[in-house]
C-alpha cells in the first residue's frame, strides 16, 4: 500500500501516520508512507524506513509523487485565514485538491487501479442563511449554504471530489470534521482555536482567552476518534460507504462552560481561574452560524462514533501531554 499524507506534519496528520504505521491492518500492508507539507514532519516518523517527506506546497510537490493506492488529503488553510486572503484559501483548498485529484487521474486513466481518496472537509460548509435560516437539524443529505469563504472552498472540493469518484478516477471518501480537541501546540487562524486553547493553555499553566459566552453550543470530537473515522473512511468497501457524497462525522455537544468545569474535574486543580472571558464580535459570529444539532447517520452505521464525554476528551489531552488525570 502506497500512501499520502497530506498535512503530515500537522497533529492530527502526525497521529494518523502513527495509527497506520502501528497498525496496518485496517488499511492494508504498508509499502511507502509520504508526508507533505510545509513543515518537515516528526524526526521519529521521519526514523521509519518506510517513511518519506515533501516539503513544500502541494502545487509544487504533486509532480514529484509516485504511484498511490490511497490518500489522506488534511492540508488546507484554516476558516479564519482563508477569510483574511481569498487568493490563498482558493489556492490551497480548491486548486491544490485538483491538482491531486488530477494526479490520481492520470494514473488511472493510464491503467491504474483507483486510488481511495479521503478528503476531510468541514461542517463550515453549512452556515446560517440570512434569509433562510438553518435546518434545525443537519443531515449527510442537508444543502450545504456555506457563509464564509473557507466553507464555500471545502464545498467547491467536495464536489470535486464526488464527480471525480462518480466518474470512478478514485474512490471518494469525503468526511466533514467536527472541532478536534484539544490540539496541542500553538494557537492557529481558525475561528474554532478557542476550544482547544481554553484548556492546553491552563494545562500548561498559561491564561487563556475565551472569546465567546461560556454558555455558547459547540460541537467536537477528540484527536484519537478523528483518526479513527479517517481510517475506517479509508478502509470502507464501496458497498458500505455508498454514495460518493459527503458524511458527517459524529460530535459530542457541549459548552465551553462544561468543558471548563471537566477540566477543573479531571486535572484535580482549578485550572479554570486561568481563563478570561474576552468577547470577540467576529468570533461570536463565526460560532453562532455554526450547526447546533446533526444526525450523523451514514457514520454511525460505519462504525464511526464520538467521544463518550467530555471528561473522556480531557482525560485523553492530558495523558497526550503527560499530566496525571484524578478523575
Amino acid at each position: 500500500m502506497r500512501i499520502l499524507i497530506t498535512g503530515g506534519a500537522g497533529f492530527v496528520g502526525t497521529q494518523l501516520a502513527h495509527r497506520i504505521l502501528e497498525h496496518e491492518a485496517p488499511v492494508g500492508q504498508v509499502e511507502r508512507l509520504t508526508l507533505l507539507d510545509i513543515a518537515e514532519p516528526r524526526a521519529e516518523l521521519l526514523a521509519d524506513e518506510r517513511v518519506d517527506a515533501l516539503v513544500g506546497p502541494i502545487g509544487d510537490q504533486v509532480a514529484n509523487l509516485g504511484p498511490l493506492d490511497l490518500v489522506f488529503h488534511l492540508a488546507g488553510v484554516v476558516s479564519g485565514a482563508a477569510e483574511a486572503d481569498l487568493d490563498l484559501g482558493m489556492q490551497t483548498n480548491v486548486d491544490d485538491t485538483r491538482a491531486l485529484l488530477d494526479h490520481l487521474r492520470a494514473a488511472t486513466e493510464a491503467g491504474a487501479a483507483p486510488a481511495t481518496f479521503v478528503f476531510t472537509s468541514s461542517l463550515a460548509v453549512f452556515g446560517e442563511d440570512p434569509f433562510l435560516g438553518q435546518p434545525a437539524v443537519i443531515r449527510d443529505d442537508t444543502l450545504p449554504r456555506p457563509q464564509s469563504s473557507y466553507g464555500a472552498q471545502k464545498y467547491i472540493a467536495e464536489l470535486l471530489v464526488g464527480d471525480y469518484g462518480r466518474r470512478g478516477l478514485v474512490h471518494a471518501r469525503t468526511v466533514r470534521l467536527q472541532t478536534v480537541a484539544v490540539r496541542p501546540g500553538a494557537p492557529n487562524a481558525a475561528a474554532s482555536s478557542f476550544v482547544s486553547g481554553i484548556v492546553r493553555e491552563p494545562v500548561a499553566g498559561v491564561r487563556a482567552p475565551l472569546p465567546v459566552p461560556a454558555d455558547t453550543p459547540i460541537c467536537l470530537s477528540s484527536p484519537v476518534k478523528t483518526v479513527d473515522a479517517l481510517v475506517r473512511a479509508a478502509s470502507a468497501s464501496a458497498e458500505a460507504w455508498g454514495s460518493p457524497t459527503a458524511v458527517i462525522l459524529p460530535g459530542l455537544s457541549t459548552t465551553p462552560a462544561l468543558m471548563l468545569e471537566a477540566m477543573d474535574r479531571v486535572s484535580g486543580q482549578p485550572l479554570s481561574d486561568l481563563v478570561d472571558e474576552q468577547i470577540d464580535p467576529a468570533i461570536v459570529a463565526i460560532v453562532a452560524s455554526w450547526p447546533g444539532a446533526f444526525e450523523p447517520e451514514r457514520a454511525l452505521a460505519l462504525g464511526i462514533t464520538a467521544p463518550d464525554s467530555v471528561d473522556a476528551v480531557i482525560r485523553e489531552y492530558l495523558e497526550l501531554v503527560g499530566v496525571p488525570a484524578v478523575a
